[in-house]
Parts: C-alpha cells; sequence; structure tokens
C-alpha cells in the first residue's frame, strides 16, 4: 500500500511552472528521497504533501485519504525543517512536546511520549538545556523528536542536516535511517546532496525542472539512468557523456560500438593499459584515487585510477571500458535500451 500518493500535481506562479504533472507513489515504511539542484521542484513537492502550499492542479493521498484540500494538522505528518525551528526561550523537554499541548495531549501521556522520544534519541540528560546550549546535531535532535513525538507515522524532512559539517552529517545520515527502519516511519526528506540520498534511500526521486527525471532505487539509478541528466547527477566524479559522430568518438577516427548520439561510461570502469589511445590533459590526487581527464578526439573521459599510479599530465595512455559497462542515450538523451 502506498503512503503517500502524488496523482497529476502541477504547481504554477502565474506563468512559470514549479511542477508539472507529478505522478508518484511512496511505499508505507519506506525512505524517500527527493534529489535534484536548487529550484528543481523537490521542496515544493514537499510542501504540498504538507499542506503547506496548495497543487494548481492534481490530488494528494495519504494512507489512501484525500487530503488535497486539508490543512496540515489534519493530514496526520509531521515535519522537521532545514532550520530547525526551536523555540529559544523553551527547554528541550517544551520543545519536544509544546506541539502536544497546542494539541491538548494529556499530561500524562505527554510525559510518556517525552520519555520514550527523548531515550530514543539520546535527550535524557539534555532535557533542561535550551537550544542554544547544544550543538548542531543536538539540536538537530530536538528537532527530530518533536516530529516523532507526535506518533505520525508521514515524516517530511527538508534538508535537515545541511546546516552540519560533514563528519556529523555522516553520523546523522546513519542514526536518522536507523531510526526510520526501527519505527517503520515513511519518510519523504529533501537534499541536493546525491551522497545522502545513496546512501538513506530506498527510493531516489530525481527531479529536473519541475519534472521527475528518473525514480527508482539507488542502485537501479546508478546502474541504468534513464537519461543524461540523470547519467551525470549521480555518482563522482560523473559519468562520461561522449559525443558520437558517425559511429565514431567526436574529432576522431576511433569507431565504437552500438546505437545513439552519446556514449555514457563510468569513470571507474575505464582502466588503462590498452585500447584506445589518449592523452592526459590533467590529473587530481585524492589519496586512495587518481582522478586522470584524458582527450580523445574533442572529448574527454575522466578515469579514476589507484592512487599510487604514476603518470604525468601530457603523457599517452591506452584506455578500455568494457563493453557491457557502456550507456547509450539518443539525441534527446533518453537511455536506449
Amino acid at each position: 500500500m502506498s503512503a503517500i500518493r502524488l496523482q497529476g500535481i502541477s504547481k504554477h506562479w502565474g506563468s512559470a511552472a514549479a511542477l508539472t504533472d507529478i505522478h508518484l507513489d511512496i511505499a508505507q515504511g519506506s525512505f524517500c528521497v527527493l534529489l535534484g539542484p536548487s529550484g528543481c521542484g523537490k521542496s515544493t513537492t514537499l510542501r504540498i504533501i504538507a499542506g503547506l502550499e496548495t497543487a494548481s492542479s492534481g490530488q494528494v493521498f495519504v494512507d489512501g485519504r484525500d487530503v488535497t484540500d486539508l490543512p496540515p494538522a489534519q493530514r496526520g505528518i509531521a515535519m522537521v525543517f532545514q532550520n530547525y525551528a526551536l523555540f529559544p526561550h523553551l527547554n528541550v523537554a517544551d520543545n519536544i512536546t509544546f506541539g502536544l499541548s497546542v494539541r491538548k495531549v494529556g499530561a500524562a501521556q505527554t510525559r510518556a511520549r517525552l520519555q520514550e522520544t527523548a531515550e530514543l534519541l539520546g535527550l535524557t540528560a539534555l532535557l533542561a538545556r535550551r537550544p542554544g546550549e547544544l550543538s548542531g546535531g543536538q539540536q538537530q535532535r530536538v528537532a527530530l523528536g518533536r516530529a516523532l513525538v507526535a506518533q505520525a507515522k508521514v515524516c517530511l524532512m527538508d534538508e535537515p542536516l545541511s546546516n552540519l559539517d560533514a563528519q556529523l552529517r555522516q553520523d546523522m545520515r546513519r542514526e536518522l535511517r536507523e531510526l526510520q527502519q526501527r519505527l517503520a516511519l515513511t519518510v519523504v526528506y529533501v537534499t541536493h546532496d546525491q551522497a545522502e540520498a545513496m546512501s538513506m534511500a530506498d527510493q531516489v526521486v530525481l527531479l529536473h525542472q519541475g519534472r521527475i527525471e528518473q525514480a527508482a532505487p539507488p542502485r537501479e539509478l546508478y546502474a541504468r539512468p534513464a537519461t543524461t541528466f540523470a547519467a551525470r547527477f549521480i555518482g563522482t566524479p560523473a559519468m562520461n557523456l561522449v559525443r558520437l559522430q558517425d559511429g565514431r568518438i567526436a574529432g576522431s577516427d576511433i569507431a565504437v560500438a552500438g546505437p545513439g548520439a552519446q556514449l555514457g561510461m563510468r569513470p571507474e570502469t575505464v582502466t588503462l593499459g590498452r585500447g584506445i589511445p589518449a592523452t592526459v590533459q590533467s590529473l587530481e590526487y585524492l589519496g586512495a584515487d587518481l582522478v586522470l581527464r584524458c582527450a580523445i578526439g574533442s572529448e574527454t573521459i575522466t578515469v579514476r585510477a589507484e592512487g599510487e599510479l604514476g603518470v604525468a599530465r601530457g603523457e599517452q595512455v591506452m584506455l578500455h571500458w568494457p563493453p557491457e559497462s557502456a550507456h547509450h542515450f539518443d539525441t534527446n538523451g533518453r537511455r536506449i535500451a
């Protein structure tokens, strides 16, 4: 059963289209990530699910119930914002239970929920502190606790880790995923960071210019990108996309097998030692990895090699990639099966 279903959702501001004909099913108990560059429509999609924005057309269903015209409080969802939105004059306990007091939940039930949530998030010893006395990671846990204490089965998160440093962000990704799985929450999570999407999601919804470019599990998105945009957006370094002219690499007389206008290959599938001659244009040493950018005709191919490899700029090398690792795209940037 779908916890959330979007049917034909579009959003316009005057003549500008923020979202166009979005159809999406999010399974119950899954972790769905809305991924894409700034301005692609991911936060607008989340706000429409929450009821903070009204769609120009289409319907929103939560647990099979049409909530399109319902206010946020009646949708049975919780939300965690990017800026945490904690009340500075309230302590941790009061911040977590604020929503319960507004809903007039009884004192005994409020205490029980607070204790359970605080233990779950490791906040028991911090309940008397105010937000200004907490670290960024602790504030993030308080904001998450405020969502969990409502005991909603659907939780929406708008880039909740973006204010944290890199190491803490990595730790919180793991904790958040473990928590979601333990509580069987349905999470819809907005980010522009592909590492967050690939490491946490059951389903990644890649948005581009207000449309769904591809919706798939992380492994499928990486292994079988549906478009050149998906191919370039997922993966570090990005997938190589080489222009083909009359079955040859553009600007060269090197023929390649397969159909299409563009040939794609992941940098980690390209090896050195045999195959097609190329010239090293630049290199980037990253410790375990060495990223080479090599020229063939008018095209550039990125290679991710072992960091200990001894190669110099301007050197001639031979490149090879297995035919089964190649991706083929047509003139419209769509994958050719």
